[in-house]
């Protein structure tokens, strides 16, 4: 038997009935299941020698059955969207899915964003010891006002004294700010 049904009437064969996965596949096709794969890829299912892998069997795919190989084990991915004229087609397919996909992506940047913020103040704060400091030191304007005090009620030894203190007192301050910068 050669697999046909004879019809008895006009001497014709039929050829049987064919199941809707080893029917060839267009471009269409296959883009649409690339589309779905680099998604797949996007969220984290596959990583990036899976995609390869997966996109050159897409292109090599003849039947919507090869098709649904490549993508069985992903979640919500059938091999063969409907195309406009198939059965089910409705506009564009995932439309809803790709802007959801998007929003939940940018926040999470944003989130990654605002942790790396809160992560580079703690570090900056605890490099400063926690507290913040600007200025001089408090002790560099108290010298100031014994300097000129000594200017006004003592000679130019007590002033030659408090000058050289003063400047001392300056001199340790910058070195202080400098070693806590590090």
């Amino acid at each position: 038997m050669t697999g046909f049904a004879t019809d008895s009437r006009l001497g014709e064969r039929e050829a049987p009935a064919m199941d809707p996965k080893d029917l060839r596949i267009g471009d269409a096709e296959r883009e649409r299941t690339m589309e779905a794969l680099r998604e797949h890829f996007a969220q984290g299912r596959l990583d990036h020698q899976e995609l390869d892998e997966r996109l050159d069997r897409t292109l090599a795919a003849k039947t919507a059955r090869d098709l649904a190989e490549i993508t069985a084990d992903l979640p919500g991915s059938p091999a063969v969207h409907p195309g406009p004229g198939m059965p089910g087609a409705s506009g564009m397919p995932g439309m809803d899915d790709w802007k959801a996909a998007m929003h939940a992506h940018r926040q999470q940047m944003e989130q990654v964003h605002d942790t790396h913020r809160k992560a580079h103040r703690a570090y900056r704060d605890l490099r400063r010891g926690g507290r913040r400091h600007h200025g001089p030191p408090p002790f560099v304007p108290i010298l100031g006002v014994f300097l000129i005090l000594g200017a006004i009620f003592g000679g130019w030894g007590v002033l030659k004294v408090l000058f050289v203190l003063w400047i001392v007192g300056m001199v340790f301050g910058l070195i202080h700010r400098k070693s806590n910068r590090r």
